[in-house]
């Protein structure tokens, strides 16, 4: 095939095919798990592990698939990914029990991880420049749109074809994806002489610890903090965290340790990790609130998030242009300001009663600031470390996504618990004969299942929950906007890059 058809184009839309689906299958699964229980005879609690299986196995993959695509091509990986998620989505909609379900959701994850690692990497070699901030922008507000939109598309699919097809969807897309990888996507990795070795000590300590990392913070909320096996794991994690740093000191391995001692590098890593913690840590609480609120089904609140979701793609229109005018550290401070705002006014309409008005407000504000934070973190991400080592700082920056993400639903999940329990303390302690205790019912927002009498006291109680969980979040935004000072040196070295290419083309056109 000539060279002229593989523009920038396609790996464009090839990338964000897969960042779509990836994304998508992040959130689409949680309306469908009574579905998904009844229908496989498999109890609530053991379903849910179709979430978490998939978060595990994406996660603990990431910082691999990152630092393997600088070294055997990242568009074979991306391909590869694609492939084997395909082939897990339909193993999902066939399965015939929840064990096989969760085997094959795990093995979504791992495909998904190997799609999702190189991305950054692949936009940065098909685009140069205000096109690269460009494209990073828009594949952004794409995915994180395709995750908020996962409420909507999940109710549609459960409610209309039934829960297999939000699995079995993925398998045409995903085979036009594979098949438009490899004929139309260049293939990029590091330059011969700078390609890093091989490391299967460095790759298996790098996934033990992301798992061991990511297993306390899914199972913590439900089993305890204080569970051994929720105790065992983390000191796990952080005694091969040790043994990992201590494999790389030779240079060559899984991960350059130079990039952690670049200051723009680590702070995005970190403010990608705090701005998925204060977005999507929320949307879980912010979905069973307006559930509880409003009496909605799960198509009703993906609908009433649309403010959030067409927020953050009108706002995605113009951050290429927002870039061009400010620095990345101003943007993403300015992104962590405006999710904050959102979330206080959430916080308004749970706990002071504000009205819809307060609510749509703080829906419009947080998908504004997500789409305001994400583009500036990528481009510096890819942009502040040398090209032959993008597909590491793309994995590296994305393994710490999943990361902020668990870690949200887990601490504001202990957050929501303990204060529902404090709310609920000076009610009675049990329900009527045949109806579920009060606790078990609030916290799923089912208050239909209360006796009337205790019916004001739960909302009460759920909605000074939900206002801690704002609140606590939009903390998180506060130092958000302050760790985003750590941006500032790259930011001016990025910015006089680019106004010097801008003039250099000025001068010669």
């Amino acid at each position: 095939m000539p060279p002229c058809r593989r523009t920038p184009r396609w790996t464009f839309a090839l990338v964000s095919a897969g960042g779509v689906v990836m994304t998508l299958d992040v959130t689409v699964v949680n309306v469908a798990l009574s579905d998904i229980a009844r229908d496989l005879d498999a109890g609530l609690g053991r379903v849910q592990w179709t979430v978490s299986a998939y978060s595990l196995a994406f996660g603990a993959l990431l910082l691999t698939a990152g630092a393997l695509s600088d070294r055997v091509g990242r568009r074979t990986v991306f391909a590869s990914g694609m492939a084997l998620f395909t082939l897990a989505s339909a193993g999902c909609g066939l399965a015939p029990d929840a064990g096989s379900l969760i085997a094959a959701r795990a093995a979504q994850g791992l495909g998904g991880a190997l799609v999702f690692a190189p991305t950054l990497a692949l936009l940065a070699a098909a685009y140069e420049g205000v096109r690269r901030q460009r494209a990073i922008a828009a594949f952004a507000a794409i995915a994180s749109a395709a995750g908020a939109l996962g409420p909507v598309v999940g109710g549609l699919f459960v409610q209309t074809l039934g829960w297999r097809w939000i699995f079995l969807v993925n398998v045409p897309i995903g085979i036009l994806v594979v098949a438009g990888a490899l004929a139309r996507m260049p293939e990029s990795a590091a330059p011969g002489e700078t390609r890093r070795r091989l490391d299967p000590l460095g790759a298996a300590l790098g996934v033990g610890m992301l798992l061991a990392l990511h297993y306390p913070l899914v199972t913590g909320p439900e089993a305890g903090w204080t569970a051994p096996r929720v105790l065992g794991s983390a000191a796990l994690g952080v005694v091969l965290a040790g043994a990992l740093v201590a494999s790389q000191r030779g240079g060559d391995g899984l991960i350059d340790m130079a990039l952690l001692r670049i200051r723009a590098f680590s702070g995005a890593a970190l403010l990608g990790f705090l701005a998925r913690m204060s977005s999507l840590g929320v949307l879980a609480f912010t979905t069973l609130w307006l559930q509880s609120a409003h009496a909605f089904s799960a198509l009703e609140v993906g609908l009433y998030l649309l403010p959030l979701t067409g927020s953050l793609l009108v706002t995605g229109l113009f951050v290429a242009r927002l870039q061009k005018a400010f620095a990345p550290d101003r943007l993403v401070a300015a992104g962590f300001a405006l999710q904050g705002l959102g979330l206080l006014a959430l916080a308004a309409a749970a706990g002071a009663g504000a009205g819809p008005a307060a609510t749509t407000g703080g829906l419009v504000l947080l998908g504004a600031g997500g789409a305001v934070i994400f583009p500036p973190l990528m481009g510096v991400a890819v942009g502040a470390v040398p090209a032959e080592r993008a597909g590491m700082a793309s994995g590296l920056t994305n393994a710490c996504y999943p990361l902020g993400t668990a870690a949200g639903v887990a601490v504001f999940g202990a957050l929501f618990s303990a204060r529902l329990e404090a709310g609920l303390g000076s009610g009675p302690g049990s329900g009527p004969e045949g109806l579920v205790p009060p606790r078990a019912a609030v916290e799923t927002g089912r208050f239909e299942l209360l006796e009337p009498a205790l019916r004001p006291l739960a909302r009460s109680a759920f909605s000074g929950a939900f206002t801690a969980v704002c609140l606590a979040s939009a903390l998180v935004c506060l130092f958000g906007v302050l760790a985003a000072r750590t941006l500032r040196a790259e930011a001016r070295s990025l910015g006089s890059a680019e106004r010097r290419r801008s003039s250099s083309v000025a001068q010669t056109s």
